[in-house]
């Protein structure tokens, strides 16, 4: 396994669309392992493939506090979505911010799991913020995006300036 590097906000290929995966082979299962690694060494709860620069439709989740329960979804779609909650987020594209936003509550999705078993899952509360935060990932969008342009552009700006300094470094 290996740690992966995750891309920062601005950077574009944040906003590349992914595609579906075809065939969940070794590539992707050890893109799997590789990506859960670097989700738990970030830390962080969730990560999709497009913040580590592979532009396919896969997401590692685990809300866990003991970090043990990897939930995998490939080519994962919400089929069902209700109600509405407010939920502070913050992103391992965008370090140290953290926004509330508001979703769907409750979600029904169907997605591939490591195995490329299709199953599908109903979830609510923080597993429900989660999935839909990572899956705007491989839509091309970034949490942020979801904020007032005010509040985007000092982030933005914030984030262009962590960068410069970390090249000077």
């Amino acid at each position: 396994m290996a740690t992966l590097t995750i891309l920062n906000y601005p950077d574009p290929r944040l906003h590349k669309l992914a595609k579906p995966v075809q065939d969940v082979d070794a590539t992707i299962k050890r893109l799997v392992d590789d990506m859960a690694e670097t989700m738990y060494a970030a830390p962080g709860i969730g990560l999709a493939a497009t913040q580590v620069n592979q532009h396919i439709q896969l997401i590692v989740i685990d809300t866990s506090k003991e970090q043990n329960d990897l939930l995998v979804l490939i080519n994962p779609k919400i089929v069902v979505k209700s109600g509405r909650q407010e939920y502070e987020e913050g992103c391992l594209s965008v370090p140290g911010i953290y926004e509330t936003v508001a979703r769907a509550e409750k979600i029904t999705v169907e997605a591939l799991d490591k195995h490329g078993k299709k199953f599908k899952l109903d979830v609510e509360g923080l597993l429900a913020v989660c999935i839909q935060h990572e899956m705007d990932h491989l839509l091309g969008k970034v949490f942020v995006e979801y904020l007032s342009p005010l509040k985007r552009n000092r982030i933005k700006s914030k984030m262009l300036k962590l960068k410069r300094e970390k090249a000077k470094a």
